[in-house]
């Protein structure tokens, strides 16, 4: 039997047909699928009631891979995505009655869950709700030392989800929309007295605002200025903040001021830029180091390099040693990275440190005509232990080398070319000169109720004081004379009314031209003689939370001394009396 041409085309073409089938099953089968990752999560509101209906997208990150996801939460607020490309992921959460919660970044890992907890807020509730507390409860604020040493934002916690569903470890991120974004003053007097960028009886008007670029990143902005028609003064402000943290990370600051001195007289500008970062080596080492570059002038400039470098070890589990070399502080920057870690950073931790950023120059002083800066030199060690969850108690030793203290005081028709005079009263700020001194100090704060805190501190160190002989230039009379200082200062809260009570009282055991262990009262807030603050909230607004402030330094005018020198009849004090008062408004 013959068989024709077709007949073996045709055998020709099967046989084609079926290699070329069977040969991707084949390859289909070898491949192996990719590894797939699971996001799921959670949707509340600001009181943590999970909200039912919320419209959850999940948009990729990856780029050429344009998908994107939708779900609907059911009534315990819960959502989940499976068989997700590993990559990052954009999470928008909308929902009638609330303001839109955008996350980005959100990393899906292969055979993980990625766990989002979410919090929306509605108008009202972004405006006036404060942060919520740590739903563990245990997250004190003071409780400050290696506790927890880099931004929870920038390091996801890895745990195991018990769920019936599922079996594995899942990453956990959380995410809230509550943090305060602005804050606005109106006062009257200067924040820092003594400062020649400010002046003190001037009505001005502050704010701040808190801008996030992303999850961690913030930028925080803040301006000032004053009603002042002689003499109108004027700053901004700019703190960035790339873990979103003041104690945890790096952290930048620029400053620029100008403030006209009297209607006719000179006028004061100054640039001031900061740089402070936060290292950690192992367990029991981290490093704050930092420095500020100042410049300021009124008609000639000074400039000044601020160094600041402390190093904390952890001995034991109560027990940590510092060793600290810095320039003296500003007394209104003091909450800068040296002493962040006795802070609690509070919900306006942040706006209220970049607002005090505007006053934060060293005072000016005039010495032969030239203007210089006040300055100085600490270097410490002390050894710290925890006193339970709640106390801290310090013993420290000191050395304060100063090349230019700073004296204030009070009269007329001083010599311009060694007074800084202010315009407006009699005050004026003078070079004490030189000083070197050694110092302990001895302290004791104790968080005795969630309202009530109390500070205790015992110090001694040299002070000017005037000699006998006056008949020359003041700054020839002065000599450094061993000081003692006891301190206490009282903390509290009243939880109906939520008025903020601060009493202060500092007591010096002789005549003292010039401050005892300034980088203790920098640290612990604190000022010579009796000081009172009061902070009351006033019922709250659509625009948001308002609150009534007074603060007074030295109440009772004590520590004025008397000098009769060859410039004329004047008072010198380590502190003047001083009063601020004012409305701020937080939203």
């Amino acid at each position: 039997m013959k068989h024709g041409p077709f007949l073996y085309l045709g055998l020709f073409l099967a046989s084609v047909c079926g290699v070329s089938t069977v040969a991707p099953v084949a390859s289909a089968q070898n491949s192996p699928k990719p590894a797939l990752g699971t996001l799921s999560g959670i949707v509340r509101d600001a009181s943590g009631t999970p909200q039912l209906g919320a419209t959850v997208e999940l948009i990729s990150e990856t780029p050429g891979l344009f998908t994107a996801q939708q779900f609907l939460t059911d009534p315990q607020g819960f959502f989940r995505g499976n068989k997700l490309l590993p990559g990052a992921y954009t999470v928008r959460v909308t929902l009638a009655g609330f303001l839109p919660s955008l996350e980005k970044h959100v990393s899906v890992t292969a055979n993980l869950t990625t766990v989002v907890r979410i919090q929306l807020e509605s108008l009202f509730a972004s405006i006036e709700q404060l942060r919520r507390p740590p739903a563990n409860g245990s997250a004190d604020p003071d409780d400050w030392k290696f506790v927890l040493r880099t931004s929870t934002g920038l390091r996801p916690i890895l745990q195991w989800d018990d769920g019936d569903d599922q079996v594995g470890p899942s990453i956990v991120i959380e995410s809230t929309t509550s943090r305060p974004r602005g804050r606005l003053e109106l006062s009257d007097g200067a924040r820092r007295p003594g400062s020649v960028s400010n002046v003190g009886a001037a009505p001005g008007t502050a704010f701040a605002y808190d801008q996030r670029i992303d999850k961690t990143n913030h930028v925080v902005f803040a301006g000032q200025f004053s009603y002042d028609e002689d003499a109108p003064s004027g700053g901004l402000a700019a703190v960035w903040l790339p873990t979103g943290s003041l104690q945890n990370g790096p952290h930048s600051t620029m400053v620029l001021r100008e403030a006209r001195i009297g209607p006719n007289g000179q006028t004061f500008r100054g640039a001031r830029i900061d740089q402070g970062t936060t290292l950690t080596f192992g367990e029991r080492f981290l490093l704050r180091a930092g420095g500020e570059y100042v410049l300021v002038g009124v008609g000639r400039p000074a400039w000044s390099f601020r160094p600041r470098i402390k190093a904390e070890m952890k001995v034991s589990d109560n027990w940590y040693v510092d060793l600290i070399y810095a320039a003296l502080p500003n007394f209104a920057s003091a909450g800068t990275d040296l002493a962040a870690d006795r802070m609690a950073e509070t919900e306006t931790g942040v706006l209220a440190n970049t607002l005090n950023q505007l006053d934060s120059f060293p005072a000016l002083l005039w010495r032969k005509g030239r203007p210089v800066l006040e300055s100085g030199l600490h270097e410490e060690v002390d050894a710290e232990r925890k006193l339970g969850k709640h106390g801290v108690f310090q013993v420290a030793a000191f050395h304060d080398d100063n090349s230019h203290v700073a004296l204030f005081g009070r009269g007329t028709t001083m010599p311009a070319d060694e007074y800084f005079q202010d315009f407006y009263s009699k005050a004026f700020a003078y070079d004490g000169g030189s000083s070197s001194d050694w110092g302990a100090r001895i302290a004791l704060r104790e968080k005795i109720t969630e309202d009530l805190e109390l500070t205790t501190i015992y110090a001694f160190s040299g002070a000017l004081v005037p000699s006998g002989d006056l008949d020359g230039a003041l700054r020839e009379a002065l000599r450094t004379v061993p000081r003692q200082s006891v301190s206490a200062k009282i903390t509290a809260r009243i939880p109906r009314s939520g008025t903020r009570l601060t009493a202060g009282y500092k007591w010096i055991n002789g005549a003292a031209l010039s401050r005892i262990d300034p980088y203790g009262e920098g640290i612990y807030q604190l000022s010579p003689y009796l000081q009172i603050g009061v902070h009351q909230q006033l019922p709250r607004s659509i625009l948001g939370r308002w609150e009534a402030n007074a603060e007074c330094d030295n109440l009772l005018a004590q520590g004025y001394i008397p000098l009769t020198t060859r410039d004329g009849q004047i008072l010198v004090m380590p502190a003047a009396r001083s009063f601020r008062g004012g409305l701020s408004l937080q939203f």
